[in-house]
């Protein structure tokens, strides 16, 4: 079992400014902050990266992570460049990219595509790596890693020690295969992002999945990550900061329970 420091990606709030977030944050005993780059942070701005940096520190929470939004081979070295250089004035340790073209399924790569996307993805977990931040694969739907072997795969082809992947259940994926999917890639994560969706996205308070995600959290395998890990709440029902508050209360509970049960107590892997 792996313990998780309770984190909260911007992008959770896409309205609220980042002083806002982070004073929410603050409230909720969030220790780290994975910070956007759509809106909180855009890539090449590197004074409003500093300002946030700041913002975060100050209230005592770390950057845990730059959430960018590159998408290789959509976007390529130069502009994951600008991101490394927002990443590194924003004080952010890991970056996380977008596994091949932004919704496009895993499916209809050729053999020659998925070569070049992750001969892409070396090339730019190797600058990144010159700049000590680490790379982070988004495991999600309508991507390189929207199933178990096509994320397998990838991993593979990339064959680089600076490349991890997030872990996500796919909304409505169900508890067994998820911890099924845990176990055969567990040793190549990083962070996890923590949210309550059905098959249909809609959301609903994490207390309703408590035994879900309570069994993740548990029984989440040894890894190669380096660093610390966080369980980063995403998303919450109507965007409502009330509901993250209630939200964040479950999750700590769940995160002391997960750091007190041993794994495999109610279920072995």
């Amino acid at each position: 079992m792996t313990s998780f420091r309770p984190g909260l990606c911007s992008v959770t709030f896409r309205k609220l400014a980042p002083r806002t977030i982070v004073r929410l944050a603050a409230e909720c005993g969030i220790e780290g902050i994975e910070w956007g780059g759509d809106v909180h942070v855009p890539p090449g701005q590197p004074d409003l990266a500093r300002h946030v940096r700041r913002l975060t520190e100050n209230a005592g929470i770390a950057v845990a992570s730059y959430g960018s939004y590159i998408a290789p081979p959509s976007d390529d070295e130069d502009a994951f460049a600008s991101v490394l250089d927002t990443a590194h004035a924003l004080g952010a340790p890991n970056v996380r990219i977008w596994a091949g073209s932004r919704n496009r399924d895993s499916a209809t790569y050729s053999t020659e595509e998925r070569r070049d996307t992750a001969a892409l993805i070396r090339r730019m977990a190797r600058r990144a790596a010159d700049a000590s931040v680490t790379l982070g694969l988004e495991y999600h739907p309508g991507s390189l890693t929207d199933d178990l072997a096509s994320a397998q795969n990838l991993m593979a082809e990339i064959d680089d020690p600076n490349v991890f992947l997030y872990w996500q259940p796919r909304p409505g994926l169900p508890l067994a295969e998820a911890l099924d999917e845990l176990r055969a890639i567990g040793r190549e994560t990083s962070h996890v992002h923590v949210f309550a969706w059905d098959s249909e996205k809609a959301r609903y308070p994490l207390a309703d999945q408590r035994a879900y995600w309570s069994e993740i959290l548990t029984h989440v395998p040894a890894t190669r990550w380096p660093g610390e890990r966080f369980a980063m709440l995403e998303f919450v029902r109507d965007d409502s900061p009330e509901q993250f508050r209630a939200d964040a209360a479950v999750f700590h509970q769940m995160l002391e329970e997960a750091r007190k049960r041993p794994s495999g107590a109610d279920r072995s892997l």
